[in-house]
Formats: structure tokens, sequence, C-alpha cells
């Protein structure tokens, strides 16, 4: 009996730390919502082209950079400037925990990318955007969702 609740345990923990990956359209929809088309001057497939390229949709993606800081969550977003890890003293640009950018709720997240676009030059934060989507047609990334 003891063994059957400790399983159940360690089923709920492995379910609530497992990674949320979303569609492109559900990740349109979102991002609709949150105000980020046209957002700074970027269209809606800006946003869906960078966090593919940076995360692959991925809500709890983390990168390991050299310097030591680590890029968290659908966009990437580095530690050492902006947000907060335990309780190393980081810069916390936009007064978050790190940890908050990597669940499925992309509140913090957005509200993070969005200060990021207005403190540094756009986009070009984002080298993997600069890469693969700056200067794109991007229509495509959100053809066929339905967005509001």
């Amino acid at each position: 009996m003891k063994a059957a609740g400790v399983l159940a345990l360690i089923g709920c923990l492995v379910t609530s730390t497992e990674s949320k990956v979303y569609t492109r359209c559900k990740l349109a929809k979102i991002f609709s919502r949150a105000g980020l088309d046209n957002y700074a001057g970027f269209s809606l497939g800006n946003w869906i082209c960078m966090a593919y390229y940076e995360s692959g949709y991925n809500t709890t993606a983390q990168t390991t950079l050299d310097d030591g800081s680590v890029d968290y969550g659908i966009f990437q977003i580095n530690s050492f400037t902006w947000c907060r890890y335990e309780k190393v003293q980081e810069k916390n640009h936009c007064h978050v925990a790190c940890s908050a950018l990597i669940t499925d709720d992309l509140t913090d997240a957005i509200i993070c990318a969005k200060k990021i676009i207005k403190e540094t030059q756009g986009m070009n934060y984002w080298q993997r955007w600069k890469k693969h989507c700056e200067g794109r047609d991007l229509s495509e990334w959100k053809k066929g969702c339905e967005v509001s």
C-alpha cells in the first residue's frame, strides 16, 4: 500500500516537471492576445519564428552558455541580465526569477521579452532571429492559425 502511494507521488512530480511544447498556432493565439502582433513594429510572424528557432516552442528549454549564464524558456532569456537565478546577484532587469520563465504560463516571459525589445535594439537581442527570421517574409508562420 505504501509503495502505491510513493509511486503516485513520484508520478505527480514527474508530470509537473514535464516540458510543454506549444504548437505554432497555439503560440500565435497566445502571442496575439498578449499584444505581440506589431509590438514595437514586429509582426506576429517575427515572434513565432524567433520562438521556434530559440526554443522549438519548448517552455522549459534551458541553454548553459560559455560564460556560465543560462538562457531560459521559450524566448531563451539570459540569466545574467534579465532574470534572477537562485541567490546569485545578476542584473535582473525584468525583476523576475528565471524559474518563472520556464513555466507553461508565458506571462512573465512575454513581459520580459517586451522589456528586452524596448531596452535593446529590437529583436537583435535574439541571434537566431537575426539568422533565420530577420528581413524575411514571415507570413507563413501564422498561416492557417486563427488569431484574434
